[in-house]
């Protein structure tokens, strides 16, 4: 029986909290605005902090778990102006230091070189492309340290290597606008006035996060006949097996450290890449980001804390005589401290489901731009409701207590 009590006494404060939110509709909605900023700011920029991190990661695991790559630059750095000098000033990292890593990695059961250049338009008799295609040389290990497979023909093998073939391999979007009607196998594409024989194409994997990709793929000797060998490599590494993986990435880094001389105790002169070191990077490079976002609610929450106390102590003043006829027909002072208190939360919490839907909507706008998944924080919007449930008690409570304390009699009298 108690709990049939407390649930109508819940139940009737509501209804009347959205009442008087109601009968104040512009009072309310100026009262909201502080707390929708504040939970939107806080949900905008972790759900596209969020949509980032996931595009990372769908990326990083393409390449398999049991898969590190070895770069000159770091891939992220928060510093200062100079920063770039700092590893400007490396040494390239060349073919001839990959090939020995290869030789002497035991753990590695594959080692992979790939140079690239961008910006290139291929043409294929009336067909041609925008000036967005990579041109990625490569050595065959590649294929299986970056885990793309070859959906029709072959991949680059050792022979087009020593040769420097005029050979090349095709992603699946750019097969498409250079061949609508064919797959283009044996056909002769056009990349800088130079023809390419087509000998494959990878295997297409249907939607890929970030939207659409292309690239062609060529033997890393004949890259360097057409582009230059004065350039540092990427060198992807897959170990033996995923429980071998810290051993290799440390063999690695042994390795290169005695082929590229570096004196004990001076720090890698290269950057070893693997999934978590990524993540890792990119959530240290966002932290920043999402403290900001949370200052500024934090600050807008207030704010808004203050004007809903302030409002529901105008609110308490206006209905005097409605708190008064309603403890003379039986209201004790908790029914009224629960209605007044009950408004407070419902008004913030109205404010925070309307800044987690619109959070949520400007957050996934970088997914939409950038075609990549959408995300919903759910933690963050949990906790968003949370915190306005705790702002409406904080600063409902003492308007709230203070109409619970008015007199009866003198509330009757009030005009």
């Amino acid at each position: 029986m108690n709990r049939y009590f407390l649930w109508s006494e819940w139940s009737e404060s509501f209804l009347m909290a959205l009442a008087a939110i109601r009968s104040n509709k512009l009072r309310s909605i100026l009262t909201l605005l502080g707390i929708v900023i504040g939970v939107f700011s806080i949900i905008a920029v972790t759900t596209a902090m969020r949509v980032l991190q996931n595009n990372i990661e769908s990326e990083l695991n393409s390449l398999g778990s049991n898969v590190f790559v070895i770069t000159k630059y770091p891939v992220f750095h928060a510093g200062g102006p100079g920063w770039w000098a700092k590893y400007r000033n490396r040494k390239n990292l060349n073919y001839e230091q990959a090939m020995q890593l290869k030789e002497r990695a035991t753990l590695a059961s594959a080692v992979g070189v790939l140079a690239d250049r961008g910006g290139k338009i291929v043409t294929y008799k009336d067909q041609k492309t925008n000036p967005n295609v990579d041109v990625i040389g490569v050595t065959p290990d590649i294929f299986q340290a970056r885990n793309e497979k070859i959906g029709e023909g072959r991949a680059i093998t050792q022979s087009d290597v020593e040769i420097g073939r005029l050979a090349c391999v095709l992603s699946p979007d750019l097969a498409k606008t250079l061949f609508p009607h064919s797959d283009g196998l044996g056909e002769e594409v056009k990349l800088d006035g130079i023809g390419y024989r087509v000998v494959g194409l990878i295997q297409d994997l249907g939607n890929v996060v970030g939207g659409q990709q292309y690239y062609m793929v060529i033997p890393i000797t004949t890259f360097f006949a057409r582009y230059g060998s004065q350039r540092s490599l990427d060198i992807y590494v897959q170990s033996t097996s995923q429980k071998d993986f810290v051993a290799a990435q440390e063999q690695a880094q042994g390795i290169l450290r005695a082929i590229r001389k570096v004196p004990p105790g001076k720090p890698d002169d290269f950057e070893m890449v693997s999934n978590a070191s990524l993540v890792g990077q990119f959530n240290d490079i966002t932290f920043y980001v999402r403290i900001g976002a949370i200052v500024v609610s934090a600050i807008a929450l207030l704010a808004a804390g203050v004007g809903i106390m302030n409002i529901m102590l105008v609110g308490v003043t206006e209905r005097t005589r409605e708190i008064g006829v309603r403890k003379s027909i039986g209201a004790t002072k908790h029914n009224i401290l629960m209605q007044f208190l009950l408004e407070a939360v419902v008004l913030c919490e109205v404010g925070g489901v309307v800044g987690i839907l619109l959070g949520l909507v400007g957050g996934n706008l970088a997914a939409l731009l950038l075609h990549m998944k959408a995300a919903f924080p759910l933690d963050w919007a949990i906790i968003g409701l949370v915190v306005c449930s705790l702002v409406g008690v904080t600063f409902g409570v003492y308007p709230a207590y203070k109409a619970a304390s008015v007199d009866p009699i003198e509330s009757l009298r009030y005009e």
